[in-house]
Order: C-alpha cells, then structure tokens, then sequence
C-alpha cells in the first residue's frame, strides 16, 4: 500500500455518501476542537467516529459527527473517560436509544388497540379500558420554608 494512501471500502461495505448539509474537512474540524487530526484519525481506527468520505476518500464530518465528536471529547477531557469506556459508552446510549424506539412503538400499538376495543365497544371514555386504573390525585401546595424555622433550632419568641 502506497504510503499516506487509505484503501477504498471493501466491497461487501459502503460508506455513507455525504448527502445535503454542511459537511467539514478534518482540518476545519480539529482547528476547531482544538484537537489534532490524528486525534480524529485514532477516533476513526477505534470505531468511535465514522465520517463519510468523498470519491477521493477525504473525510468529511457532519453536523452529527460533531456532536458525536462533543460527545467524546466532554467524556475524554471533563469526565477522565478512556477510549475502551468510552466505546462502551457509546454503545451503551445507542442501546438505550433503540429501545426507547421500541417502547415508544409498543406504547403506540397499545393506543391504538385500546381506541379501537373503546369504539367497538362504544365507550368513550378510554380511561375504563386503561391497563391501571389510578384516580387523580388532588394538588397540595408546598409550605413555605422561608418562613419555617429549620428543624432542631427554636424560633427566637419561643426562646
């Protein structure tokens, strides 16, 4: 392999082709940061970044890869986080977030099936087909603790 020269994606992979929005050069990107480029090299090998790439197989980072950038950075820098925890991490968020996905999706279909038993049933109010039924609650309003003294110290007129 010629040096300073990356190999294109295998066959099997594709890249992403950079579609519409601002897309940034890693120069731009580590000036930017404050980072070096080979910084964003080595998050590139570690599979914590995947900036899309031109025919010409330049990097170009989108408004996403920033913020996955930010998101690195704020565990590398402010939290002490290593590369190893932060690609668990990582992980550990797009986890998280695909099964919020499919809470949402069921929660959903659970809407759905309970407005139509509610309207082959006739009954409006969905509140008697809820899965738990719970009464509402009346609101309290909060004592001022401005004007109570603090626990364990008497007031000054009782004194």
């Amino acid at each position: 392999m010629p040096r300073g020269r990356r190999p294109r994606a295998p066959e099997g992979e594709t890249r992403p082709a950079p579609g519409r929005g601002k897309y940034y050069m890693i120069s731009v990107v580590a000036k930017s940061y404050g980072i070096l480029p080979q910084t964003h090299r080595l998050y590139e090998r570690e599979g914590l970044l995947k900036p899309s790439r031109t025919d010409g197989n330049t990097r170009l980072y989108s408004e996403d890869d920033l913020r996955q950038l930010e998101v690195i950075l704020n565990l590398t820098r402010d939290l002490g986080v290593n590369l190893a925890g932060v690609e668990i991490i990582l992980n550990m968020r797009r986890k998280m977030e695909q099964m919020q996905s499919e809470i949402n999706e069921f929660v959903g279909h659970v809407r759905q099936e309970l407005q139509k038993t509610s309207q082959e049933d006739g009954d409006t109010d969905a509140s008697e087909q809820a899965l738990v039924k719970v009464a509402p609650a009346p609101m309290v309003k909060a004592p001022d603790r401005a004007k109570e003294p603090a626990a364990g110290v008497k007031a000054r007129d009782d004194a």
